[in-house]
């Protein structure tokens, strides 16, 4: 028989491509949305047919048990997420509840219901925050520097003391920034790629920014998300880092986008103090030595080629968009 997986956050970037590997390995799909007149399908209107969409919301555990009751996953992949570490300054409470305490009540409907199914949590780069040591690894401490950064810590932690308390197949991806064509507006490599391609057919002039000098390590999303997989497959849980063991700064992202599109990014990018962070995170870079080592991962896009790859998608989104 098929393997069930559960995905929460299916309809997000890393929750579509995800259903697309886990289709291609011959699973089952269940997708969890949350109930509302807002969610989009975009991501996932090619393979929505061939998944199930399940209502659930992370802030009713009671949803939580009875999906898991009713469909009986072997893996949940728990994706969602309130992640845009700009909105977690204006809405704090709201991302703690989503970010921190929803994988506490999804840990908790596994123990109840099934506790061999195998977790996967979310971790997050921003959880190093003011870095305390250069490249960051799994054993590096955590600084946060936002209320997301430090929801995901809270997340990152309750999965290791579910997995030590109960026994749980639990594990932690700390995965770096990593993007797509699929990435929301509001991230800067997408908001930068977008904002090149409608620069380039005139539809803009400018694109402002925040900190140009904040150096991320960016990486592709699909080759990120084989290792959420990976991590599942192993018959001893542990957290792994997935990064590509560079780092770029948002300078250099705005040259090569530009330079994909045959402009000069200088005459087109200002600096907008709207967009500086209250407390910035200057330098990320990760160490995937354990995740090459144990699960044989490695990226397969490089940083050049993503942004290449990103400027041309959004360059055809928009010529389709004015046709």
């Amino acid at each position: 028989m098929a393997k069930r997986a559960l995905i929460t956050g299916v309809t997000g970037q890393d929750g579509s491509y995800l259903a697309e590997l886990l289709l291609q390995q011959g699973y089952e799909v269940i997708g969890m949305v949350r109930r509302s007149s807002t969610v989009g399908f975009e991501r996932i209107a090619h393979i929505q047919d061939d998944i199930t969409i399940v209502g659930g919301d992370l802030l009713d555990q009671a949803s939580l048990i009875t999906m898991l009751s009713e469909f009986r996953p072997e893996e949940v992949y728990n994706l969602a997420a309130q992640s845009f570490v700009q909105t977690s300054w204006s809405q704090p409470v709201l991302t703690g509840e989503t970010t921190a305490l929803a994988v506490t009540r999804m840990l908790d409907a596994i123990r109840i219901v099934d506790p061999s199914i195998r977790f996967y949590q979310a971790s997050s780069s921003e959880m190093f925050g003011k870095v305390l040591e250069v490249p960051q690894r799994e054993t590096t401490p955590f600084y946060p520097r936002s209320p997301y950064g430090v929801a995901k810590v809270y997340g990152h932690w309750i999965t290791v003391n579910y997995r030590e308390s109960y026994g749980l197949h639990a594990t932690s991806g700390i995965l770096f920034n990593h993007e797509s064509p699929r990435r929301g507006l509001e991230f800067a490599p997408r908001k930068i790629s977008h904002g090149v391609a409608r620069i380039k057919l005139g539809l803009d002039s400018e694109l402002p920014m925040g900190n140009l000098d904040a150096q991320r390590d960016w990486g592709y999303a699909a080759d990120y998300v084989r290792a959420m997989w990976l991590m599942l497959q192993r018959d001893t849980p542990t957290d792994y880092v997935i990064a590509s063991g560079e780092t770029h700064s948002v300078r250099e992202l705005c040259q090569i986008a530009f330079s994909v599109a045959d402009l000069d990014w200088e005459e087109h990018v200002r600096v907008d103090e709207r967009f500086m962070r209250p407390a910035e995170v200057d330098l990320l870079v990760g160490d995937p030595a354990r995740a090459t080592e144990e699960l044989g991962w490695k990226r397969d896009v490089d940083f050049p080629a993503l942004v290449a790859m990103m400027v041309e998608a959004d360059l055809a989104l928009v010529r389709r968009q004015l046709s």
